[in-house]
């Protein structure tokens, strides 16, 4: 019987044991304790896994909780944890919104909409849905709920645009909508999950809370706008290709009455979705709402077969595993050990403010790597004074870093949002792989210079 693997499968089958042994027989290993090891391993067995798809990421998910449940590393709340967070609940209630958009044909209308104004080139295509992407993030509060709202809407106008399923301009539009809803949005206050555990922990521990505008100006310019034309820049390069004009008849038939009513319940929702912060209700339980809404026999727009055939529950199963595992990274004491650490081996002087700025900014950004983003400020905040102190720099200055940080992704599985809008799209994570190791070295390399000379100018160091 012949076993053909992929490359993927071969990756995963060398570097699992090499990691792994790595661990255990270096100087990282006298610093763990028997569990802190133990789980150490499986969180770096999971991440193997992620990285190469050796295996379909639900399966690395499920795999993941039960041998972490079989072998005791944590307690289930905690291996379990991503069952009862906000995020699950957010994304199941898009994954509802987006199978009803497609099956009303709202999503079609909507992309017919958009793709006469953007078909005329696959430079306007790409940067069209990049920017709209982006300015999304100024209204909708919730990184995954942008992407589950509104990545079925470019899938739609890659498909009239006449890219097939696999092609480059498929690949590339599905690329330019799940990093444009994510990645420049980091520089708006409130967009993304990081952004708003960075303001609560240092609200909690040391009781300061950035401002909306003085953020904005701080990053948007460099984190944003820069870095939203690299992404269209690099797509372009790596994922070629040419739209087709629709030349179909402009005229469209009337919206039937089920578009009507999802158009109506689309928009309650985003209504209070944008409204948050007056009536305090998260994001999730209000998509939650709308899902049930969708779902009621007679009322909604989702029958039971289609829930059946068409729900994604693999993408669920695979955010829940990712939520788990930062979760365990947190009970273990693993974030809290690789930061002790990092403060310490940081060569952090006053006066050297490129030295201190790059060496802080590179901090959160590896820690970025071990804890996922949302980990970054739970583990960098608790020891920022003591940071600031080391540095010269303020404490405001020593926390802004973070965003640095947490805004640079090396590999996808660091970003729940970023892997569920793959898998929304239905593209394989490798691709956003691809874009994100061609991404951060120019991040580094170019944008965290350019953003310390940003900093300066406006006197924050």
């Amino acid at each position: 019987m012949n076993i053909s693997l992929s490359k993927g499968q071969i990756s995963a089958i060398i570097l699992l044991p090499l990691c792994i042994l790595s661990l255990l027989l270096g100087p990282a290993a006298d610093y763990l304790n028997q569990q802190q090891l133990t789980a150490a391993c499986l969180i770096l067995g999971a991440i193997v896994l992620y990285a190469t798809s050796a295996i379909p990421e639900h399966v690395t998910a499920l795999i993941f909780m039960a041998v972490a449940m079989l072998l005791a590393v944590a307690p289930a709340e905690t291996v379990f944890s991503g069952f009862y967070s906000t995020a699950c609940w957010l994304i199941f209630a898009g994954l509802i919104i987006g199978i009803a958009i497609n099956e009303t044909g709202l999503a079609q209308r909507i992309a017919a909409g958009f793709s006469n104004h953007l078909d005329s080139s696959y430079l306007k295509l790409i940067s069209g849905i990049v920017i709209m992407a982006t300015l999304l993030g100024f209204l909708m509060p919730s990184s995954m709920g942008r992407a589950v709202l509104f990545i079925p809407i470019a899938m739609a106008v890659a498909d009239r645009c006449g890219f097939k399923t696999g092609s480059n301009g498929q690949i590339g539009v599905a690329l330019a909508a799940a990093f444009g809803c994510h990645v420049p949005t980091f520089a708006v206050l409130p967009a993304n999950v990081p952004n708003m555990v960075m303001i609560g922990a240092a609200e909690t521990i040391h009781n300061w809370t950035p401002l909306y505008a003085e953020y904005l100006f701080l990053h948007f310019p460099i984190l944003g706008l820069l870095k939203g034309i690299l992404i269209i820049s690099l797509i372009l390069w790596l994922y070629p290709d040419s739209p087709k004009r629709n030349h179909e008849a402009t005229e469209q038939s009337r919206m039937s009455f089920n578009e009507y009513k999802l158009l109506f319940i689309v928009l309650i929702t985003l209504g209070f979705w944008l409204t948050d912060s007056f009536h305090h209700i998260s994001a999730a339980w209000i998509g939650l709402t709308a899902a049930c809404v969708l779902l009621l026999p007679g009322i909604g727009l989702v029958s039971s077969k289609s829930l059946n055939n068409k729900f994604n529950i693999g993408s669920l199963i695979f955010v829940v595993g990712i939520l788990g595992l930062g979760t365990l990274i947190n009970h273990s004491g693993l974030g809290a050990l690789a930061g002790d650490h990092l403060n310490n081996w940081l060569p952090l002087a006053p006066g050297e403010d490129l030295s201190n700025f790059i060496s802080l900014a590179m901090t959160a950004f590896t820690t970025g790597i071990v804890t996922t983003l949302p980990g970054v400020s739970a583990v960098l905040t608790p020891f920022a004074e003591q940071l600031a102190d080391k540095s010269g720099f303020s404490l405001q200055a020593v926390l802004m870093t973070q965003v640095l940080g947490f805004s640079t992704i090396l590999f996808p599985f660091q970003s729940a949002p970023l892997m569920v809008g793959m898998q929304i799209a239905k593209v394989p994570i490798k691709h956003a792989a691809k874009l994100c190791f061609v991404l951060t070295p120019l991040t580094l390399f170019i944008l965290f210079p350019l953003d310390y000379l940003w900093w300066q100018l406006l006197g924050w160091i």
